[in-house]
């Protein structure tokens, strides 16, 4: 696949899933697990839900000079 999240939309994804987490973990609830999705969806750059829905965040630069 091909990534669809620009680098400020994986930053902050990255973020949010970690913040998630951590409140849950702070709470000892299973629902940390819910960080998971926005952590790896930002380290992978791709997003399922961004593919069905035709979006893309990600600038790719032309390979002309």
């Amino acid at each position: 696949m091909k990534a669809n999240e620009s680098s400020n939309d994986r930053v902050f994804r990255v973020f949010l899933g970690v913040t998630i987490a951590m409140f849950f973990v702070y709470q000892n609830s299973a629902w940390a697990l819910i960080g998971l999705v926005p952590f790896i969806t930002g380290i992978v750059g791709i997003c399922p839900l961004y593919s069905i829905l035709g979006i893309n965040t990600c600038k790719v630069k032309s390979g002309g000079a």
